[in-house]
């Protein structure tokens, strides 16, 4: 999907109270803008960071600048998690998640006591698949989540393992933001309650798939599959 245009340059100085990062611009000035992401960013929110920011143009915005891109190391990474399920919704429509061709789709689908974030349908077969944004990497070549300890997440697992148990086809999905990773993995460090779930619930056949995108300023999108290690 395309990325907001125009995006400015900036440099990252600092990121608090979960939604605001303070960015210098080549001129010098500091700017705060608004950080749609509520996890910890780590790795990614550090100072010194190269960064893209767009500009709205509401008027009643409190912030109009909006944090988009960060460069870790060469490469780009989308922290706005609120693009997540937009960019997976465009990969489903367009059959680039392989598992999934030629399903129809509805979005924020009540279960239990949450909104899972699609309901895949294909004939009498009903598909359950939660989206998980991954900015972190846990070695050079391993993608995990979370970069923070997840309650919400310990429960979206649990939820898929009882639609598993409902009769639907449920489906964890990593959407790994680190081009650099070859393979995906629970954190355990940050979060081992998570790392547990998540490994139970895939032995009682909850599905467990991770792809990267391809990122850059002008776009991002769903890009090629990758291993999972739990």
């Amino acid at each position: 999907m395309k990325l907001p245009a125009p995006l400015f340059a900036g440099t990252l100085l600092r990121r608090y109270k979960r939604f605001l990062t303070d960015i210098e611009r080549p001129d010098g000035t500091i700017i705060t803008a608004h950080t749609p992401n509520t996890g910890s960013m780590k790795q990614c929110a550090v100072p010194g960071y190269p960064v893209l920011f767009s500009v709205a143009t509401n008027p009643k915005r409190k912030l109009p600048w909006t944090l988009e891109l960060i460069r870790v190391g060469t490469d780009w990474v989308d922290t706005h998690t609120q693009r997540s399920n937009q960019l997976v919704a465009e990969a489903l429509a367009q059959g680039w998640i392989t598992e999934f061709r030629d399903y129809q789709v509805r979005a924020e689908y009540a279960f239990g006591g949450s909104r899972i974030d699609f309901l895949l349908t294909k004939g009498n077969e009903k598909v359950l698949l939660e989206v998980k944004n991954v900015t972190l990497c846990c070695s050079a070549e391993t993608a995990c989540f979370p970069d923070a300890v997840t309650l919400r997440g310990q429960k979206h697992l649990l939820e898929l393992q009882e639609a598993k148990h409902q009769g639907y086809r449920s489906v964890i999905f990593f959407l790994v933001q680190r081009s650099e990773a070859q393979f995906f993995s629970p954190a355990d460090e940050i979060d081992p309650e998570y790392g547990r779930l998540l490994r139970q619930v895939a032995a009682t056949g909850v599905e467990v798939l991770a792809y990267k995108t391809h990122t850059t300023p002008e776009e991002n999108r769903v890009d090629e599959k990758i291993a999972v290690r739990l």
